[in-house]
C-alpha cells in the first residue's frame, strides 16, 4: 500500500517526492476530479492526500469518500504557502463530531 497526492503546486509535489509520495499536479476543478478518479483506480493507493486548494474544488468529492469509510483515506495537506485553517481547527472538529469541548 502506497500514499499518492493530487497537488495544485509543483513545489509541494517535488517535497512529497522527497518522502516517497508520488503524484501529480492538477490545476483546475475538472482536472482535479479525473485525477481523483485515476487515484481511485489505483488499487494500491491507501492514503490519498490532497491539498487544501484542491479539497476546495471539490469538496462534495472529498466528503463522499469520507463517508464512504474504505480506501483510500483521504488526508488534506498544507501546500508550500501554510495553512488556511485556523489554529484551533482540531478542537473544533471534535467538538463537532462528538460534542466534546476540549480547552
Amino acid at each position: 500500500m502506497r500514499a499518492y497526492l493530487i497537488s495544485d503546486n509543483h513545489d509541494t509535489l517535488v517535497g512529497m517526492r522527497l518522502a516517497g509520495i508520488d503524484g501529480v499536479v492538477v490545476h483546475g476543478t475538472e482536472a482535479a476530479r479525473r485525477a481523483m478518479t485515476e487515484a481511485m483506480l489505483m488499487k494500491d493507493v491507501a492514503i490519498l492526500a490532497v491539498t487544501e486548494k484542491i479539497s476546495e474544488m471539490m469538496p462534495d468529492a472529498i466528503q463522499r469518500l469520507r463517508e464512504h469509510g474504505e480506501l483510500p483515506i483521504v488526508v488534506e495537506i498544507p501546500d508550500r504557502h501554510g495553512t488556511k485553517r485556523s489554529f484551533d481547527f482540531l478542537t473544533k472538529y471534535v467538538r463537532d463530531a462528538i460534542g466534546v469541548k476540549m480547552e
